[in-house]
């Protein structure tokens, strides 16, 4: 066998074995995997906003790294938002993604990720926007439309279930409002308001008066705690009956609020690590234990948080960066059997998700 043959069969081989993703398309599972891991890592990587889920490989094209071996794929991804936040960073499969009455948001995603035997991610960039209210209403005319995270009602709402949460929990200290992230309103049997904010651990412990509550700092330690809350708020107008002076029956409205309040606090990262590498030492050690609670005091320098007034409209990682704005037109799919399948349509007549 001359050489010459030998060299571009090789070179076949090589190049079948590089453009194997490409050629089996967007459902192939080689592609799906790729897809996954890379929203995983996007999730990773971005430190605002919400956890991001697949919905569908909309395309991809590959080149090929001659000094690593390896090759770089392009992907085209469509994704959605979840109902976790980012601080809670829980892998996107364990998270619901938003349903049609929860503020939808979508978008896509231009990502590039190195794969051999794994898949590395390069970069991101990824756009994302609400789902029409039009849309929303087309479907689902009682849903809670999106609310101005500045409007006034929307601050009371989150300061009244921050208030309701520091009163009821049992953990050591209070926490204070860092940035309000999502509003909504609806009409029940009377207005409902509906926020998601995230929260700071301060410096202050249960035993302070309520009245210093206002001057408590956050914590500014890489212990202290975060978390995430979704609250509520409705005033009800109750009718009662009494009688008049004069013996006849009258009514009269009495205003009550009803607020209600959920959240997840949430270990400090640094501190899980320290755990872990604890839990790793110690299974080398038999019968020498660790018990690190973080209860020990810190010594902390207090810094002013950011002011839950400003509305972020992009989240920047390490790697890319996520901005929201209007859809735009898009090219068509130019690999094989692409677009892939949707995951989800949220119940929409004319998905453009």
């Amino acid at each position: 066998m001359s050489v010459y043959p030998l060299v571009l069969f090789l070179a076949l081989l090589l190049h079948d074995g590089k453009a194997k993703l490409e050629s089996q398309g967007c459902n192939s599972a080689d592609a799906e995997r790729a897809a996954e891991e890379a929203v995983e890592q996007i999730n990773r990587d971005k430190t605002d906003g919400y956890i991001l889920a697949l919905n569908r490989l909309y395309d991809l094209s590959h080149t090929s790294n001659q000094e690593t071996g390896s090759s770089v794929y392009n992907l085209t991804i469509d994704v959605l938002e979840t109902e976790c936040h980012t601080i809670s960073r829980k892998p996107w499969k364990q998270c619901e993604v938003r349903g049609i009455g929860d503020i939808p948001v979508y978008g896509e995603c231009q990502v590039s990720v190195q794969v051999d035997a794994q898949v590395k991610l390069e970069s991101y960039s990824c756009a994302l926007r609400e789902v029409a209210a039009t849309a929303v209403v087309h479907v689902c005319p009682d849903c809670p439309t999106a609310d101005n995270l500045n409007e006034p009602v929307i601050k009371e709402t989150a300061k009244l279930s921050l208030q309701k949460f520091n009163k009821e929990s049992r953990l050591a200290n209070y926490f204070t409002l860092e940035n309000i992230t999502k509003a909504s309103s609806q009409w029940v049997i009377g207005p409902a308001y509906f926020v998601e904010f995230t929260v700071l651990e301060t410096v202050c412990s249960k035993e302070t008066d309520v009245s210093e509550l206002a001057h408590c700092p956050p914590m500014n330690c890489q212990f202290a705690h975060r978390g995430f809350c979704t609250g509520s708020h409705m005033t009800l107008e109750e009718t009662f009956k009494f009688i008049n002076p004069v013996g006849k029956d009258a009514s009269s409205f009495q205003k009550r609020e009803s607020v209600d309040v959920k959240c997840e606090i949430y270990e400090p990262q640094v501190s899980t690590l320290e755990e872990q590498a604890h839990a790793k030492a110690a299974s080398g050690h038999p019968g020498h234990q660790h018990n690190h609670t973080h209860l020990h005091p810190h010594e902390h320098v207090h810094s002013v948080t950011q002011d839950p007034d400003i509305n972020v409209s992009s989240q920047k990682g390490r790697l890319g960066r996520i901005v929201f704005e209007p859809p735009a037109p898009r090219a068509a799919p130019t690999a094989t059997s692409c677009p892939g399948a949707r995951r989800h349509t949220l119940g929409l007549r004319n998905p453009s998700l």
